[in-house]
């Protein structure tokens, strides 16, 4: 892949790890948002979907039609709220980061974020959003508290997730690879066993970094990882390939190895109390899939070759 990229270095990672929580006041005191306790015993009621069943590319429920603020819906209430409330990540590179020059939250999760409000509110003004940047470790309590409407933040469907949020159809489709200095001699993350590999707290790296028989550092954010492989305190950095370009574009004394460990099909997370929003956004991305403007986000911020559109999968 041939991305292009900006060279926002050490002045990225300084602002971004500092973790600074955009439109969180705004979002405690959001309406039409379940308390905590009534968030965390829906979810627990939820009956996990059989192993033998679960397909996380075809979870999430088909749309009705094209995407409509029926009244009474949480679309409707979000619109006459006047603003969309959404987690998403500030210090993923073309992601979700922060950008130094402007102060704005960018990057391809924030473009499908975009689209849904503009779908809701019908304008593109910036203010119909108000951004709450959280850690991996945030996403799920967050959707399931009520303190955000919609989660956009490199987050795979898997199974288990499933258990307690729903998900979008599949937007993007990553794999986990493993980031190292260019001085090592590893080529794989087998050739790591016995070393220390960063991930974030609450990733599904984790897992595969401990299966490997690697030591896993977990961490708040991936460019805490960052600092940490620059200063020597871990061998490598391991999670999705979307995620270490962005950190290799920020350290170009850093590379890629080996194959892809395994398929991450992201998902935009949402309560499971609201499935008629998960239909509204389904049909977003099935606009953004035909009208060119998934592959302009995507040519924008990734890079090109442009990917294939992930098709759409639903399961309900």
């Amino acid at each position: 892949m041939n991305a292009r990229r900006r060279p926002w270095g050490v002045l990225l990672v300084m602002l971004t790890a500092s973790g600074l929580a955009l439109g969180a006041a705004a979002a405690a005191a959001a309406p039409g948002h379940p308390s905590a306790g009534s968030g965390v015993r829906a979810a627990r009621a939820v009956t996990a979907p059989a192993a033998s069943t679960c397909n996380p590319k075809a979870s999430s429920l088909r749309p009705s039609g094209p995407p409509q603020v029926t009244p009474g819906s949480f679309m409707d209430k979000i619109r006459t709220r006047g603003y969309l409330i959404a987690g998403v990540d500030q210090n993923t590179y073309n992601f979700g980061f922060l950008n130094p020059l402007n102060g704005q939250i960018e990057g391809f999760d924030i473009d499908m974020v975009k689209a849904v409000a503009q779908a809701i509110f019908g304008s593109s003004d910036p203010s119909k959003i108000h951004f709450k940047a959280i850690s991996d470790d945030e996403r799920k309590p967050d959707i399931i508290n009520g303190s955000v409407d919609i989660v956009a933040h490199t987050m795979t469907i898997l199974c288990d997730r499933l258990k307690y949020l729903d998900f979008s159809s599949v937007y993007f489709e990553a794999g986990q690879r493993v980031l190292v200095l260019k001085n090592s001699t590893a080529t794989s993350l087998s050739d790591l066993r016995g070393q220390k590999v960063c991930a974030t707290t609450a990733s599904d790296s984790v897992a595969r970094i401990a299966a490997a028989k690697a030591i896993p550092v977990q961490v708040t954010s991936w460019t805490d990882c960052l600092v940490l492989l620059q200063q020597g305190d871990v061998a490598a950095i391991s999670t999705d390939d979307s995620i270490l370009d962005g950190l290799k574009a920020q350290d170009p004394w850093t590379k890629l190895i080996g194959p892809r460990l395994t398929d991450e099909p992201y998902g935009l997370a949402i309560s499971k109390q609201h499935p008629e929003f998960v239909r509204f956004v389904n049909a977003v991305l099935q606009q953004l899939r035909t009208n060119g403007q998934w592959a302009a986000s995507y040519r924008r911020w990734v890079g090109t070759p442009v990917a294939p559109v992930p098709q759409a999968q639903y399961g309900g």
